[in-house]
């Protein structure tokens, strides 16, 4: 099925005689927000804290374990919001005079998500006597009952959203939960973590605890990198909130302050420190975190945002790119064997399911997130992928399109077939669940009748959202960076996109799957531009018979060699 530009619906466009400013207060309006005053990032524009539920219980219950001396072990998550908190975590506490702390994030492949009790018994092994969930513990119940039974708190820092009941925690921190009146339930992990450790700070100063031990209070600034990775790499809405986190972190980071391990991860992607966006800390150093998390243990990526020299860092950085490119070569195999099994599918005169639920023995079981996301863009419309786990049992990784909460249903498939699940969570667009390999028909077949229920043809169609045409005046470097700097872009506050009738003048495949491109405005065929479209099929394209398109693409500064140009990053081309 062909992916159509579709023009946003909002405010009316400014039109060719409109300066930058004016575009980019269209732009913003026409995702909900003002310009210039939402534009503007300050620290002093946080939400904050005191209607965050369970606040001041967790700062309460960290500060006597700190003047008590306990034993503290964050639990962490082996995706990037896991990393980041996890490190956020321990950075903070030691830079508060604390040194009893340490982390463990659950291997995958032996253990699964969250705090099982399993690990709880690791964490009394290592002699725990407080446990910190970050990114990870509110749907924790077993773990939680087991750490009470063993006489070790917990603390749970979680985003997710919870089900019918919770945890039996000392403490529960989740914007999410029930009775928060915090107003941004877009916050990834590692935002609840900067809050809980900034709530600790404050705890302390007014005990006296810093001017008692002659410390300098830690400047919770120091820790925005990470809290801009996190958030970026966890595809959270970019509230006014988060957009605010995101800018700073980028600020650091742009002017040198960030730690050496973000900074290597930058590049080693080949990307330019002081001129980091956040589409680099999604594109670049987000996946080469998650390699870690995916192949191996999430510790590789924990250690590299851990170094303190940049020597330490590089090497690190090398060996998480190395991981990270053997995921692409199980990722591409993967990719292969499942448009295969859905070719089948479609071939076989059946209409394909609505909620598509894929399943080879073989599959990677840290890469079937990945592969759901690739299968998602070219069907266009909800996929689970699984991989097998032992035991009987495989392990499924959702993703899905606007207009389809995957959480709630998978929460809906649960009511109608008990038992049939065995656990599950996630987001609205992304979730995980184990089930009995016996019952992946059956999961099949429920998931599908839920998703069709819910879902009209026309939302199974791929979409490109437009903010409209540029004059070709405007398709210039300047435009191109005021657009960078109006930023951050991202998830619920997307990148700009336009659209126009071009010639397409030349057309080269480059690296395999990328289609380099030299266009004219219809309306200008004197102007030349280069282009280029990642990831295209390259039995489709390129395709020497189509001279002219409707193209939608992003503007784009690139530097090459010490010039730096415009480039046009292509979203879709459709013949005309």
């Amino acid at each position: 099925m062909s992916t159509l530009i579709v023009r946003r619906e909002g405010p009316s466009w400014p039109g060719e005689a409109s300066d930058a400013e004016a575009l980019l207060a269209c732009l913003y309006r026409a995702r909900g927000a003002r310009w210039p005053d939402e534009g503007r990032y300050p620290l002093s524009g946080l939400l904050p804290p005191t209607s965050m539920l369970g606040l001041a219980e967790a700062a309460a219950l960290l500060c006597d374990a700190l003047e008590a001396g306990r034993s503290i072990l964050v639990v962490g998550d082996f995706d990037v919001d896991g990393a980041t908190s996890t490190v956020l975590a321990l950075e903070a506490l030691r830079a508060m005079g604390h040194s009893r702390v340490d982390f463990l994030v659950p291997n995958r492949f032996e253990y699964g998500y969250g705090l099982s009790p399993e690990i709880v018994a690791e964490a009394g092994a290592r002699g725990a006597e407080l446990i910190i969930t970050v990114d990870n513990g509110i749907s924790s119940i077993d773990g939680v009952a087991a750490a009470n039974a063993a006489g070790i708190d917990v603390l749970v820092t979680d985003h997710h959203l919870p089900g019918d009941q919770l945890p039996a925690a000392a403490a529960i921190v989740n914007p999410n939960q029930s009775g928060c009146g915090f107003p941004s339930k877009a916050l990834a992990g590692v935002g609840v973590i900067f809050y809980v450790m900034t709530a600790l700070r404050s705890a302390l100063r007014t005990r006296g605890w810093f001017e008692r031990r002659g410390l300098a209070e830690p400047n919770m600034a120091s820790l925005l990198d990470l809290v801009a990775l996190g958030t970026v790499a966890d595809v959270v809405p970019l509230d006014y909130n988060n957009r605010i986190f995101v800018h700073q972190g980028l600020q650091r980071i742009r002017s040198g302050r960030s730690r050496p391990g973000l900074c290597a991860l930058l590049k080693v992607a080949d990307r330019r420190v002081g001129d980091a966006v956040a589409s680099d800390l999604g594109f670049a150093v987000g996946p080469r975190l998650n390699a870690a998390g995916r192949l191996d243990d999430m510790t590789h990526g924990i250690l590299c945002l851990l170094a303190k020299t940049p020597a330490e860092a590089d090497w690190l950085a090398q060996e998480l790119d190395g991981l990270n490119r053997e995921r692409r070569e199980i990722e591409q195999g993967m990719q292969q064997e499942a448009i295969a099994v859905v070719e089948r599918l479609d071939l076989s005169g059946r209409a394909l399911p609505v909620g598509l639920c894929l399943y080879e023995p073989g599959w990677h079981q840290g890469v079937v997130g990945i592969l759901a996301a690739r299968i998602r863009e070219r069907y266009h419309r909800p996929v689970i992928a699984f991989a097998d786990a032992g035991a009987g049992l495989i392990k499924g990784s959702a993703r899905s399109i606007p207009g389809l909460h995957i959480r709630d249903a998978l929460d809906a498939v649960a009511a109608r077939h008990p038992g049939l699940l065995h656990k599950f969570g996630g987001h609205a667009m992304a979730a995980g669940m184990e089930l009995g390999r016996a019952d992946f028909e059956r999961f099949a077949a429920a998931f599908d009748a839920v998703v069709a229920a819910q879902l009209a043809d026309t939302q199974l169609r791929g979409e490109v959202l437009s903010d409209g045409a540029l004059a070709p005046r405007q398709l210039g470097l300047e435009l191109a960076q005021r657009l960078r700097e109006g930023g951050p872009w991202g998830q619920h506050f997307p990148e700009p996109v336009f659209d126009g009738e071009f010639a397409l003048l030349e057309q080269r495949l480059v690296g395999g799957k990328h289609l380099k491109l030299k266009l004219a405005p219809a309306v200008d065929p004197q102007q030349t531009l280069d282009a280029i479209w990642f990831n295209i099929d390259p039995a489709v394209w390129p395709r020497p018979d189509v001279s002219r398109a409707q193209v939608a693409y992003r503007l784009d500064v690139n530097e090459f060699r010490g010039f730096i140009n415009l480039q046009l990053m292509v979203e879709q081309i459709n013949p005309l």
